[in-house]
């Protein structure tokens, strides 16, 4: 086989079988196959789509290009959950907690920054010391000591996904549908995952627009996953506006902070009660939805998921004064605050032109390899259907200099929309997708 034929192959529209995904997966891992030509393979993806049986035998090949985890000696059920990405979404920071203070074990391993969706592990990286390059055999034996793991993937765990992974962000491929749920489900496959809960975003600020391809996507990944032998669930969210107030590492880690508190934004702590609901009752600690609900708001309250994130930073090596005291965390030199022109009812807070600013702040990746200032950002200050009166305050941007200051203003100030009629609040899911 030549990889240059399967890439034709699928330029023209014809399905791969199973033997030509193993042969250009494993080239690829291993470097015999050059990224120029996985670049030219993750387009003619993204063009032409590939079929159900496609994806699957290419999640597959990815999971096996490397060393697969066996937790079902480890723990009694390992239950992982995975959001496609979003903005402002810092949810694992306070979920992940909130199950393993449960009692039910959450061994994570997240992504960096893709596009203009945040990364989960840009966020941890705020803190100084934190380790996000822990080894399969550290792996293992936190989830066994504290119960709780976040990491970022193993070179030896699906390293054909992390290639792609990194390759994807800068050629314009990320939003594939069969790219997204291979690249999704090859690392749950692979880190051993039993139990998934994904939570496929939807609207202006997610990589699916509309609920149609976002169902498309939720239900291929929980399709995978019950061929691969683990339980799954997919929610259907909004991100048309940005989960919570913050958008950018460190003051989304600091929202974080103070969800786990019992101070978050109402909008935020529910989005996380509900994940952390469905990881509880796929793990079966509690008999109903409900139930589990109740039970991840008890361990809000009382304390127990502050401490269990306390409990991971330390682990990993953060500096736990950091998180004790958020204002040391980075910071920005200037702070300004966007007002609204206008009274009105806010009709439109388009999650994407507010991502794209504190990228262009240097929150984000314009290409690979590129360093993030971790201390910028968005504060959004109110919702879609909030009233605003004339002059209050929008917007509150962190940014390093003045000329990145102006740029952001003037982006920020086409990233919204006030009319005089009202109109109703977004809501936070749409859907839940079983596969039953």
């Amino acid at each position: 086989m030549r990889a240059v034929d399967i890439i034709i192959k699928k330029r023209d529209q014809q399905a791969l079988t199973r033997q030509e995904i193993e042969f250009f997966i494993q080239g690829f891992s291993t470097g015999a196959i050059p990224d120029y030509q996985a670049a030219a393979f993750s387009m003619a993806v993204l063009l032409n789509g590939m079929t159900k049986g496609e994806t699957t035998d290419l999640t597959l090949a990815m999971a096996h290009s490397g060393e697969m985890i066996d937790l079902t000696q480890v723990v009694p059920v390992a239950v992982d959950k995975h959001s496609t990405g979003g903005v402002g979404d810092k949810t694992t920071l306070v979920v992940a907690p909130i199950v393993a203070a449960c009692g039910l074990p959450v061994g994570k391993m997240s992504g960096r920054g893709l596009g203009f969706s945040g990364g989960t592990l840009d966020k941890m990286d705020s803190i100084p010391g934190y380790r996000t390059d822990l080894s399969t055999d550290e792996f293992i034996k936190q989830l066994v000591e504290i119960g709780i793991v976040l990491t970022g993937q193993s070179a030896d765990l699906a390293p054909a996904d992390g290639k792609l992974y990194a390759l994807r962000d800068v050629t314009g491929t990320v939003q594939s549908t069969p790219l997204i749920a291979s690249s999704v489900m090859s690392k749950k496959i692979a880190s051993g995952a039993q139990a998934i809960v994904l939570d496929v975003k939807l609207g202006l600020g997610a990589f699916m627009p509309d609920i149609d391809s976002a169902r498309e996507l939720a239900e291929l990944m929980v399709s995978i996953a019950h061929i691969a032998g683990s339980k799954a669930v997919a929610l259907l969210s909004d991100m048309n506006q940005p989960l919570g107030i913050a958008v950018g590492n460190a003051l989304e880690l600091k929202e974080a902070i103070r969800t786990l508190h019992g101070n978050g934004h109402a909008d935020f702590h529910e989005h996380c009660i509900e994940i952390a609901a469905y990881m509880l009752f796929l793990g079966e600690i509690a008999n109903t939805v409900e139930e589990a609900r109740q039970l991840s708001a008890e361990k809000l309250e009382d304390g127990s998921a502050w401490r269990k994130f306390y409990a991971l930073v330390a682990a990993q090596g953060g500096d736990t004064a950091y998180i004790e005291s958020p204002e040391r965390l980075p910071g920005a030199n200037l702070q300004e605050t966007i007002s609204a022109p206008q009274s009105g009812y806010i009709v439109e807070l388009n999650a994407r032109t507010i991502a794209e600013t504190v990228v262009a702040l240097g929150g984000g990746r314009a290409k690979k390899g590129d360093q993030i200032d971790y201390g910028v950002g968005v504060e959004v200050l109110h919702n879609v259907g909030d009233h605003i009166a004339t002059g209050e305050a929008l917007f509150k941007v962190h940014a390093s200099d003045a000329p990145s200051m102006a740029i952001a203003s003037e982006s920020l100030r086409s990233a919204f929309i006030v009319q005089k009629n009202s109109v109703p609040a977004l809501p936070l899911f749409y859907d839940v997708i079983t596969g039953s």
